[in-house]
């Protein structure tokens, strides 16, 4: 199995435990975090039914740099889709549906916002 890594900080580790429980309260079952195949990452791994779910959290504190799901590029999900089937080969489960998944966590203050984007890819 991949190694596991905590996020470089606070704020990130903040965001991504916020949208693990959010997934979790909408009946998903977080398998992995932080999983590192060679230089890319997966922020979360979830089963949601016969679903095996990649997600992608962006956690911003402000608006200053727009909205986080925005910096998901088209590069940044080639290497989502690149770890993913690294990770599939490796581990035997079996899946009928793959999905990428994007949560946007804004957080200011105490206050915590989340907004889920399914089947980005």
């Amino acid at each position: 199995m991949p190694a596991t890594r905590q996020p470089t900080t606070a704020t990130g580790k903040r965001g991504e435990d916020y949208a693990a429980n959010y997934l979790r309260s909408i009946g998903m079952e977080v398998i992995a975090h932080n999983v590192y195949v060679g230089h890319d990452e997966i922020d979360l791994i979830c089963r949601h039914g016969h679903h095996l779910v990649f997600v992608e959290v962006k956690t911003r504190t402000g608006s200053r740099f727009g909205i986080g799901a925005e910096s998901v590029t088209t590069a940044k999900l080639a290497r989502m889709r690149r770890a993913a089937v690294a990770w599939l080969q490796r581990n035997d489960e079996y899946f009928a549906e793959v999905r990428f998944d994007v949560c946007d966590v804004r957080i200011t203050g105490e206050h915590i916002d989340l907004t889920h984007y399914e089947a980005v890819v």
